[in-house]
C-alpha cells in the first residue's frame, strides 16, 4: 500500500509544470479540500467544533477557508500580470468574472425538492435566487482587484488596502440607517442589524438574501458592502505576489519575510479586534488582518517545506485539487445537491447513506466527518483522472 501511494504521488508530481508555484497550488488545494469537507458533513446536527463557523464574533479554523481563497485570487492576479506572456486582456477579465458569477447563480438554481409536493422551482429557487454568494463574491473581488492591480503602483495598492479598511470602519460605525419601524441606528455590529445588513436588505431585497428571517434586516454573509473589505483581502494577495516574484531574494528570505508580515498582520488584527470585533459574516477589518496573517504564515511554511526542504510527495493530492479548484468546488456542489435531491427510504439519498453506513461508526460526529471525507475521496477519483489527462477547468 505504501509503495502504491508513493508511486501514485510521484506520478502526480511528474506531471506538475516546473514553472508552477507549488506552494500556492498546495495551499489552494488544502483550502478547497477543507471547504468541501466543511460543506458536506453527513449531518449538519453532528459537526465537530473546528468544522463550524463562529456563531457571530470570533473565528474558527473553518472561518479561515474563504479568506484564504480570496487571498490566493489576489496572488494569482499578481503573478499572471507580472508575466508579459500571460497578461489578461480586459475582455478576458470580464468574461472570467461573468463565468464565476454565473456559476454561483447556477449552483443556487440547481436544486429540486422531489420530496415536497408543494415545492415550486420557479417560486422557491428562481423567484428567490441568491444574488450574492461565494462564487459571486469571488467574481466581484476578482474584477475589482484586477483593475486596481492594473492601474495602481505597489505603494498605491498598499494605501488602497488601508483606505478600504478605514472606509469600511467609518461607514459601519458612523453612518446612520433606519429600520422599517423608523428606528435609527448607528454603529451596530449585530446579527441582522448593521449598516451592511441595511444595504443588503435595501438593495437586494429580503427574498434574495441568505438570512431571510434576520431582524430588523435580512442580510447576506457575502453581501454587497462586506465585499469591500474582501477586496482588501485580495489586495494583500497581490502585494504578496510582488514579494514572491522578487528576483533579488531567495526562497529562504521570501519565506521569512512572509512569516514576518504574517505575524505583524496577526498582531495588528488582534489589536484592531479590541474595538472592531473579528467577524467573518461582516468581513471586518480585524478579520481581514487576522486571516491575511494566517494566510501569509501558511504560505511561508509551505514554501519552506516544499521549495526549501523539498518535501513534496505528501502534497500530491492537494496539487490535483489545487490546480482544478473551481472545477472541484462546482462539481462537489452539484454532487452534494444530487445526493439531496434523490429520494431514498423516506429521506434523501444523502440522509439514507449517512444513517445506514456512517452514523453508527464510533459516534455520530465521527460518522458525519467520515461521510465528508468519503465524499471528498469520490471527488478525488474524478479529478485525478482529469489531472492525468491534464484537463483543467478555467473560468
Amino acid at each position: 500500500m505504501i509503495s502504491f501511494l508513493r508511486n501514485h504521488f510521484d506520478r502526480i508530481l511528474s506531471k506538475c509544470p516546473p514553472d508552477r508555484l507549488l506552494a500556492l497550488d498546495v495551499l489552494r488545494g488544502l483550502t478547497i479540500t477543507a471547504m468541501v469537507i466543511v460543506n458536506n458533513p453527513g449531518s449538519w446536527s453532528h459537526i465537530y467544533g473546528p468544522l463550524k463557523h463562529a456563531d457571530w464574533h470570533g473565528y474558527t479554523p473553518t472561518d479561515l477557508i474563504f479568506p484564504f481563497f480570496v487571498f490566493m485570487v489576489g496572488i494569482s492576479i499578481g503573478i499572471v500580470q507580472a508575466r508579459p506572456s500571460s497578461v489578461m486582456h480586459h475582455k478576458t477579465v470580464w468574461v472570467r468574472a461573468a463565468k464565476l458569477y454565473g456559476l454561483g447563480l447556477f449552483l443556487f438554481l440547481f436544486y429540486v425538492n422531489f420530496q415536497s409536493p408543494s415545492f415550486s422551482w420557479v417560486e422557491h429557487r428562481l423567484g428567490q435566487i441568491r444574488i450574492m454568494g461565494v462564487l459571486q463574491r469571488l467574481a466581484l473581488v476578482f474584477l475589482v482587484t484586477f483593475y486596481l492591480e492594473h492601474y495602481l503602483s505597489r505603494k498605491s495598492l498598499s494605501l488602497t488596502f488601508v483606505g478600504i479598511l478605514l472606509l469600511y470602519w467609518l461607514t459601519m460605525m458612523f453612518v446612520p440607517y433606519a429600520a422599517p419601524d423608523g428606528t435609527v441606528y448607528r454603529g451596530n455590529l449585530e446579527f441582522g442589524n448593521s449598516f451592511a445588513a441595511y444595504l443588503d436588505a435595501t438593495l437586494l431585497g429580503q427574498p434574495h438574501l441568505y438570512y431571510k428571517t434576520a431582524i430588523p434586516f435580512a442580510f447576506d454573509p457575502e453581501g454587497i458592502w462586506s465585499t469591500l473589505p474582501a477586496i482588501a483581502s485580495a489586495i494583500s494577495g497581490v502585494l504578496s505576489a510582488h514579494l514572491i516574484l522578487a528576483k533579488d531574494k531567495d526562497n529562504g528570505v521570501k519565506a521569512k519575510l512572509l512569516a514576518l508580515y504574517g505575524v505583524s498582520a496577526l498582531a495588528i488584527g488582534y489589536g484592531v479586534g479590541e474595538f472592531f470585533p473579528i467577524n467573518k459574516q461582516l468581513w471586518t477589518p480585524s478579520f481581514v488582518l487576522v486571516t491575511t496573517g494566517w494566510a501569509l504564515i501558511s504560505l511561508s511554511i509551505l514554501i519552506w517545506i516544499l521549495d526549501i526542504k523539498q518535501y513534496k510527495r505528501w502534497s500530491a493530492p492537494f496539487i490535483v485539487f489545487g490546480m482544478n479548484a473551481i472545477g472541484f468546488f462546482v462539481f462537489s456542489g452539484i454532487l452534494a445537491r444530487v445526493l439531496l435531491m434523490i429520494p431514498a427510504d423516506g429521506t434523501s439519498l444523502k440522509g439514507f447513506m449517512y444513517q445506514n453506513f456512517f452514523a453508527e461508526v464510533i459516534n455520530q460526529k465521527f460518522g458525519s466527518l467520515l461521510f465528508a471525507l468519503s465524499f471528498c475521496c469520490i471527488c478525488y477519483l474524478v479529478f485525478y483522472q482529469l489531472y492525468k489527462k491534464q484537463i483543467f477547468f478555467k473560468v
